[in-house]
């Protein structure tokens, strides 16, 4: 059973100017560096270790927006993977064009680039930045590509700048050293860094040296590793960007194991997205819904097991649900790491069992403030709490967030949010789904009983049998 091992780390590591310098003594890499903001504080490396006449072929920065317009095309935003893709593009082919026919034969070309907002005069600038690579992994070669996004935490430009050029010499060396062992070359984009000063939290892999990987196991290697708090990825696959996915949108969360997605899990969405869609921050707008998977949950067993994860993105995936995968098991981090992308509303979905144990004081014994400093956390930013009820299967009661009982000591805490509508109803629910947990509809997919199909979205099902997911057995 393939498992993540995540003491696994990148064979005799390397500092930076150990790094560049390799790059540079390789007689088969050239190509160009092109950098927009935070200075050419990557190409700088390999200017400064010598040798760098044997690599690179064109170094530039193009801090005025016309030139650059004029230069790459017109973008949206300066800082943004569209600017980046059109850099890369664009000195890629220049020197293939200028280049191949000369030296084709010996050379693989690259051309690295980045597009960086680093901190500015009065301190009051998103510090992030795009950065990529696309390259020929061997003379002649069909083209690859690696793309990242950073966001530098620094307080200070000068040390964004020098965290932004040793990343950007990794990205370059792993490309070239690593580019048949994606892991290790993930691992290795922090080497001489720490996650206090950078945080990669998107990381894309593409071309022929790649043709092999799925990059949503890298998303999830990025959280394994704790580059950054959260990745994630759409339904069909594709890598997200958090601050461009969630940008000025509001969000509805539902967290679960999904082992499999159930017709409960559908529906929680959709009676929370009803009334959530009715607040005036929230009408008409699109509200974005994603289902987060946290490492916690993937890490019940043990070690994270890579089938078991690919089979809860393929059913979510199924249901044209995107995915979000996070280090942030307690609630008030999820919600300050989404409103960190969004000034619009954002919700919670959560069955009445989970609201139960949010009121658990066991799970905040860490926390100064206890309970009361969890709370203030979660709710500061007017987050809203949906409660899908839950039917007791040994008394046949419904519990609702109207009858939920709490300890008596947190009484008067829970019905303080309930009347102040931090927590809410879910109060358009199918019956059916109430019958509905997903642990029994595990046991019987691995049991052999049919009548989980009736239990699940068809997508799901047709993937389930089709994939031999969560050991199906045929009946």
């Amino acid at each position: 059973m393939h498992r993540f091992n995540p003491t696994k780390q990148s064979p005799n590591p390397m500092d930076t100017h150990h790094k560049a310098l390799d790059v540079n003594l390789d007689p088969r890499r050239y190509g160009t560096f092109a950098e927009i903001g935070a200075g050419q504080e990557v190409v700088r490396w390999f200017f400064r270790v010598g040798g760098g006449a044997g690599t690179i072929a064109k170094s530039m920065s193009a801090y005025d927006m016309k030139v650059s317009d004029a230069i790459y095309g017109r973008a949206s935003r300066y800082v943004c993977r569209e600017r980046l893709q059109a850099m890369l593009d664009y000195e890629h082919r220049l020197n293939l064009d200028r280049l191949r026919d000369v030296r084709g034969d010996t050379t693989a070309f690259f051309a690295f680039a980045d597009t960086v907002s680093a901190r500015n005069f009065h301190g009051t600038n998103e510090c992030h930045g795009w950065m990529g690579i696309k390259f020929q992994a061997h003379p002649r070669d069909d083209d690859s590509q690696i793309i990242i996004h950073v966001r530098m935490l620094d307080e200070e430009a000068a040390l964004q700048q020098e965290a932004l050029g040793i990343v950007g010499v990794n990205l370059v060396h792993g490309a070239f050293a690593l580019h048949h062992e994606p892991e290790l070359l993930v691992d290795s984009l922090l080497d001489g860094l720490s996650t206090s000063r950078i945080e990669i939290d998107m990381i894309e892999f593409s071309g022929i040296a790649f043709r092999h990987v799925d990059n949503r196991l890298m998303s999830l290697k990025l959280v394994e590793l704790g580059l950054s708090g959260a990745a994630m990825f759409a339904s069909n696959g594709e890598v997200l960007q958090p601050s461009e996915f969630f940008y000025r949108k509001p969000i509805l969360v539902e967290r679960g194991s999904f082992r499999p997605v159930c017709n409960v899990n559908l529906d929680m969405l959709r009676g929370a997205n009803e009334k959530f869609s009715q607040l005036p921050s929230v009408a008409g707008k699109e509200v974005v819904q994603v289902m987060e998977i946290t490492m916690n949950n993937l890490k019940a067993a043990g070690e994270i097991d890579l089938r078991d994860f690919l089979a809860r993105a393929d059913v979510m995936a199924a249901c044209g649900m995107p995915v979000l995968i996070s280090d942030y098991f307690r609630y008030f981090r999820l919600a300050a790491y989404l409103s960190r992308y969004t000034k619009e509303s954002i919700a919670i979905t959560m069955g009445a069992g989970s609201l139960m144990e949010l009121f658990d004081e066991q799970y905040y014994t860490s926390l100064e403030g206890g309970i009361l400093e969890s709370f203030g956390r979660l709710f500061k930013n007017d987050l809203k709490i949906y409660c899908y009820p839950l039917l007791d299967p040994q008394t046949g009661q419904l519990v609702t967030c109207e009858n939920l009982e709490v300890k008596p000591e947190l009484s008067k805490l829970y019905h303080y949010l309930l009347d102040r509508g931090e927590i809410n109803a879910v109060e358009s629910y199918d019956p059916d789904c109430l019958k509905i947990f997903s642990r029994e509809v595990l046991r019987m997919i691995k049991n052999g009983d049919p009548s989980w199909e009736t239990m699940v979205p068809q997508p799901v099902a047709e993937v389930i049998k089709t994939k031999n997911y969560f050991d199906y057995q045929p009946a």
